[in-house]
């Protein structure tokens, strides 16, 4: 299955914090469906009704972002839902920045939420671990835990994939790690 999303514009501290965010970010996570199923890919039958939940908050969240015009990310699953892969992408001074994105959900989701990698930035950001796994632990990590099970893949993009963009792609872009493709050949 394929999803398209948006994410919510986000403050422009340095670190994002879920206390520091934006009208516009809290209320598109709210509108965002919490789940119901606490069941992780071990479970096979609650985690097919697991997996509908997800679906749906994705969808709901995509419906929300594509009616704000804020197209961002396109995300696909393996047939069991357990991988997960797609393309993210920022624009910045009307550059689109385009990215491959990949996560496994964990064999203790959701009580542990997925580690978010983007394999091309590997090494360019000290807020990434190796393998090009998204730093999350500070402010994200936490804010899931509290919310355990009612926080899901699309709460995963809203609020953690999303703002780290907004924060790191910038800051990287500025620094000259990363380039538009069409200024790679200059």
């Amino acid at each position: 299955m394929c999803l398209f999303a948006s994410f919510p514009s986000v403050t422009s501290a340095r670190h994002f914090h879920p206390v520091m965010a934006d009208d516009a970010t809290r209320k598109a996570v709210s509108e965002i469906p919490l789940l119901k199923t606490n069941s992780g890919p071990r479970d096979k039958e609650l985690w097919v009704q697991r997996l509908r939940e997800e679906y749906l908050a994705l969808i709901k969240y995509v419906e929300n972002n594509k009616s704000a015009d804020n197209d961002w990310f396109r995300l696909e699953s393996n047939k069991e839902g357990t991988r997960w892969f797609g393309k993210c992408w920022y624009i910045h001074d009307l550059l689109k920045y385009e990215f491959d994105i990949e996560f496994d959900i964990p064999v203790t989701y959701p009580a542990t939420a997925p580690e978010v990698a983007v394999p091309e930035l590997d090494g360019k950001t000290a807020k990434m671990y190796r393998g090009g796994k998204i730093c999350l632990t500070d402010h994200f990590k936490p804010l899931w835990a509290r919310n355990v099970p009612k926080f899901g893949l699309a709460h995963l993009m809203a609020l953690g994939l999303g703002p780290w963009l907004a924060v790191e792609v910038p800051d990287l872009i500025s620094k000259g790690l990363i380039k538009h493709r069409e200024q790679q050949g200059s």
